[in-house]
């Protein structure tokens, strides 16, 4: 007997194979998403044997049918000679299915061009893309999206975005936001870009948030409940604990703050109204804001944030201007 020769590195790959094979069934339990997790995370070399054995699935499945047909030619062969019937209606099934699989590849596996969405000022929408998954996006947000046989691509220019994504464990969902690329196989999360800064927040699943190629930085890894918030250009990035559902909220017409500077509220709310407002004042615009703002009327809304905050209004040319209000006290 040939003594077969077992070792830590064997033992890896057998998991990341496992794995692999589990993920591309679909359908992962919460406990089993986490135990993946887990096992990701316990040591660098685990992510590598991941990655290899996945590499090595996509190769297998993206030669699969010139494979399965050069195995039906093989069997052909035989039948003119006279092989049993049961055989030749084998092998004719076999040679159906590649050539289903010939004509069916391309159109699934080949590369497409992107698609562009954007939402005006003021304006929500749902899209759903090729592969199940479904976006939100908020007012002012542009995004283009691209499938090819090995990733499914997508372009955050600016904006803020819900993505619910459809599981595909050999084909991954990658974000591009500036400086970072934003990875999943299948989860819901949400993602804001607006001046220069982004923040990713998760609502489902597990989300890496890398550095692009020649950015720096280290990548992270997030899991329910858990935001990040990155400067384009700086290096590192804050990790903190967040609610999902009220980061999700402005899906139903209501924004939602804890802690957040007014400056970022005015920002949003730039994107939901056509008249301007602006804060003149840099330590006003560095006030924390908890509360919630229903998105009824501007003129509703900012008495309301008057409420939160000590501001009052000036009318300035086509604008608003927010100025600290000195008389309430606060």
């Amino acid at each position: 007997m040939i003594p077969v020769w077992r070792n830590d590195e064997d033992a890896r790959r057998e998991h990341a194979a496992a794995w692999v094979v589990r993920l591309e069934a679909g359908d992962l339990s919460e406990a089993e998403a986490i135990a993946f997790d887990g096992w990701l995370c316990e040591a660098p070399q685990n992510a590598t044997a991941f990655d290899a054995a996945l590499e090595v699935s996509q190769a297998y499945a993206r030669r699969a049918a010139p494979i399965t047909r050069l195995l039906s030619e093989r069997r052909l062969a035989p039948m003119r000679r006279g092989v049993d019937r049961r055989v030749v209606m084998g092998a004719g099934a076999m040679a159906a299915a590649a050539a289903a699989a010939v004509v069916i590849a391309p159109e699934l596996r080949g590369p497409s061009p992107g698609e562009l969405y954007a939402t005006a000022k003021g304006v929500r929408r749902r899209v759903q893309l090729a592969d199940g998954s479904t976006v939100d996006l908020n007012a002012g947000t542009r995004l283009t999206v691209r499938f090819d046989g090995d990733a499914r691509h997508v372009s955050l220019d600016g904006g803020q975005a819900v993505f619910d994504v459809a599981h595909d464990a050999a084909r991954p969902f990658l974000i591009a936001a500036g400086d970072r690329t934003i990875r999943v196989v299948g989860t819901q999360f949400d993602v804001r870009r607006r001046d220069g800064r982004l923040a990713v927040t998760v609502a489902r699943g597990a989300v890496e948030v890398r550095p692009a190629e020649g950015a720096r930085g280290k990548a992270y890894r997030l899991h329910p409940g858990q935001r990040l918030e990155h400067v384009e250009g700086a290096p590192d990035a804050l990790i903190s604990a967040a609610e999902a559902e009220d980061v999700l909220a402005w899906r139903t017409g209501r924004l939602v703050y804890r802690g957040q500077p007014l400056g970022e509220v005015v920002a949003d709310l730039n994107e939901q109204f056509p008249t301007p407002i602006r804060i003149e004042d840099p330590s006003l615009a560095a006030e924390p804001i908890s509360g919630v703002l229903v998105l009824d009327n501007q003129a509703a809304v900012i008495r309301r944030l008057a409420l939160l905050v000590p501001i009052r209004t000036v009318r300035s040319g086509a604008g608003v201007v927010l100025r600290r209000d000195a008389v309430s006290g606060r």
